[in-house]
C-alpha cells in the first residue's frame, strides 16, 4: 500500500497535469471559435464556386484546358493535412487511417505524397511512399490564400506536367467540436456533374438554361486557378478547426479524469491517515496496558 507521502506526492503531480489541461482546453476552445468562424465563411464560397465551376465545365464540353484533362489515373499525387501537435484524441489517427485505406488501393510508386503537419511526417517517414514536400500547418491563426498557394502551385505543376493524372486531398472535415470527418477530396481533374444524378429543378422539369458572359472558355481559363486555390483553402480551415476542436474535446475529458483520480487519491489519503492514527492509538493502548 503506498504511504500518505507518496499519495500527497500523487495528489499534486495530478493537480498540476490538471491546470495544463485545463489551460490547453481553454486555449483550444478561442482558438477553435475562430477557426470555426473561418470555417463558414470559406464554405458559401467553395460551394459556389464549385457549382459554378462544374456548370461552366458541363457547358463548354469542348473547352481544352490542362486542369480538365481527364486521362487514365496511373499516378496520383495526395495532399495529407494533419496536425503539428498532439494531444488531439484521435484525430490524427483517424485520418492517417483514412489516407492509408485510400493509398492501399494502388500501387506504392505511383503514389506523390505532398504533407502539411509534422504528425504526417512522423508517420510517412516510415512508409514507402515518395513524400515530394513537408509543410508545417501551424495554428492557422490568420490563415489567407498567400499560405496555400505554395502547395497548389506544386500539385498544379505536377497535374499540367503529366507527371500525375489525378490530385486529391484528405483532410479532417469539421461538423463539431466534437465531430469531425476523415474525408477524401478529389481535386483535379475538375469533372463536370453526373449526367445520371438530377436535381430537383431539373427532375420537375424547371432548370433553366445559363448564358455566360464572357464565354465558358474565358470564365474557366480565369477561374479555375482560383477553383483551386479555394479548394485548398477551405480544406486547411476545415482541418485547422477539427484540430482545435479534436485538442478542446480531449483537453475537457483529460480535465475530468484528473480531476476523478484526484478525488480517488484524496480518498486514500484519508483511510491512509485514518489507519494510520487507529495504528498509533492501539500502540499508545497496548503500551499503557504493558504499564500496569
Amino acid at each position: 500500500m503506498a504511504t500518505m507521502r507518496e499519495i500527497r506526492t500523487r495528489i499534486k503531480t495530478v493537480r498540476n497535469i490538471e491546470k495544463i489541461t485545463r489551460a490547453m482546453k481553454l486555449v483550444a476552445a478561442a482558438r477553435l471559435r475562430r477557426a470555426q468562424e473561418r470555417v463558414e465563411a470559406a464554405r458559401p464560397y467553395a460551394e459556389r464556386m464549385e457549382q459554378m465551376m462544374r456548370r461552366l465545365s458541363a457547358a463548354g464540353a469542348t473547352i481544352q484546358h490542362p486542369l480538365l484533362e481527364v486521362r487514365e489515373e496511373r499516378n496520383i499525387a495526395v495532399l495529407v493535412i494533419t496536425s503539428d501537435r498532439g494531444l488531439a484524441g484521435s484525430y490524427n489517427t483517424n485520418l492517417l487511417r483514412t489516407a492509408i485505406q485510400f493509398l492501399r488501393q494502388r500501387e506504392t510508386d505511383t503514389v506523390r505524397l505532398v504533407l502539411m503537419g509534422r504528425k504526417g511526417h512522423q508517420f510517412f517517414r516510415r512508409q514507402k511512399y515518395q513524400v515530394l514536400e513537408e509543410h508545417p500547418l501551424g495554428s492557422g491563426a490568420g490563415l489567407t490564400f498567400a499560405d496555400v498557394q505554395p502547395i497548389v502551385a506544386t500539385l498544379r505543376r505536377m497535374f499540367e506536367s503529366g507527371e500525375v493524372d489525378g490530385v486529391y486531398v484528405v483532410y479532417q472535415k469539421f461538423q463539431t467540436a466534437m465531430t469531425q470527418v476523415p474525408t477524401v477530396l478529389p481535386l483535379l481533374p475538375l469533372r463536370p456533374p453526373d449526367e445520371v444524378e438530377e436535381t430537383p429543378a431539373k427532375a420537375a422539369g424547371q432548370e433553366q438554361e445559363m448564358i455566360f458572359e464572357p464565354a465558358p472558355s474565358d470564365l474557366l481559363g480565369r477561374l479555375l486557378p482560383r477553383y483551386v486555390d479555394t479548394q485548398v483553402f477551405r480544406a486547411m480551415a476545415e482541418a485547422i478547426a477539427s484540430e482545435h476542436g479534436a485538442r478542446m474535446t480531449s483537453m475537457s475529458a483529460a480535465t475530468e479524469n484528473a480531476g476523478e483520480m484526484i478525488s480517488t487519491l484524496t480518498l486514500s489519503l484519508n483511510r491512509a491517515r485514518q489507519a494510520a492514527i487507529t495504528t498509533e492509538i492501539a500502540e499508545i493502548v497496548s503500551g499503557a496496558e504493558a504499564q500496569k
